[in-house]
């Protein structure tokens, strides 16, 4: 592979230089030889830029764009299975997409029951999980052992220097634990003013969420901030233990990231497979 075979080539080196998240899609098996090596760069914007290629049709690219996007918000890489014509359910076409994408994370605030359970859905789900607590008692190692690291701080002061250090992006999540106004309002307050974070959700009664509002109010937070809190987390999936909590959670990040209903699918029209929203490079 060369500028001669991929002219593409400097421009992924130069995505991933600077962080910037790009897959490449490179067609490993078809029955038409002809298609073999054929590849498609995939960005994460609207519009197809004039540099990626056709893997052989418009139905083909859009299902592999789909695809491609939502491995991307993972930063995984792997092997798609398609029908020779794209079609999803068929076999004969395997796609090889390549992401380039440092994993995305999950900022869980809080060193509770519910916090280990969260990060251990949140490592399955591929995300770079931390929880963060400003009590060195609850917020050990031992007791996180699913976590990526574990953090020892006040919440609201280790987010904002990760936001000055410019380690948040639109595919963060951040899950509000604490269930103790003293961090939840200071956290949220700098939370809710970051329209690049993916998602922001926080733990508590309706009762303990109507009281959390009315600070955020008077801290000075308008409604359109407000509106970016789930509150209370998580869907209405009945859940009660830690571990079923935790999956409420995570099927409500999921829905957020990919624009779904939250809906038994029975209950739906149309597709069932949304492509993940455009991530912030």
């Amino acid at each position: 592979m060369n500028r001669d075979t991929f002219p593409e080539l400097p421009e992924i080196a130069a995505d991933i230089a600077a962080g910037r998240p790009v897959a490449v899609a490179t067609v490993v098996e078809h029955p038409d030889r002809a298609r073999m090596g054929r590849r498609m760069v995939i960005r994460p914007s609207d519009v197809v830029t004039s540099s990626e290629r056709s893997l052989g049709s418009a139905r083909v690219d859009a299902a592999v764009r789909d695809d491609a996007l939502g491995m991307l918000a993972t930063g995984h890489s792997g092997t798609l299975s398609y029908g020779p014509s794209g079609e999803r359910r068929g076999e004969g076409m395997r796609v090889f997409v390549w992401a380039f994408a440092p994993p995305p994370r999950m900022l869980v605030f809080g060193a509770t029951d519910f916090a280990a359970e969260m990060a251990r859905v949140g490592g399955f789900l591929g995300y770079r999980v931390t929880v963060c607590d400003a009590r060195p008692v609850f917020a050990t190692a031992s007791r996180f052992p699913e976590a990526d690291e574990v953090v020892v701080e006040w919440p609201h002061h280790y987010l904002a220097g990760e936001l000055q250090g410019g380690r948040i992006d639109g595919r963060t999540v951040v899950a509000v634990l604490t269930h103790d106004p003293k961090f939840d309002v200071p956290l949220l307050e700098v939370a809710l003013r970051v329209p690049e974070i993916g998602y922001v959700g926080a733990m508590g009664s309706r009762r303990t969420h109507e009281d959390r509002m009315t600070k955020l109010r008077e801290a000075g937070l308008d409604e359109k901030e407000l509106a970016r809190l789930s509150s209370p987390i998580g869907l209405d999936l009945g859940a009660r233990t830690p571990e079923e909590t935790a999956i409420s959670i995570a099927a409500e990040i999921i829905a957020s990231r990919c624009g779904g209903t939250g809906q038994r699918l029975r209950a739906t029209q149309g597709t069932i497979h949304h492509a993940a929203r455009p991530l912030t490079g």
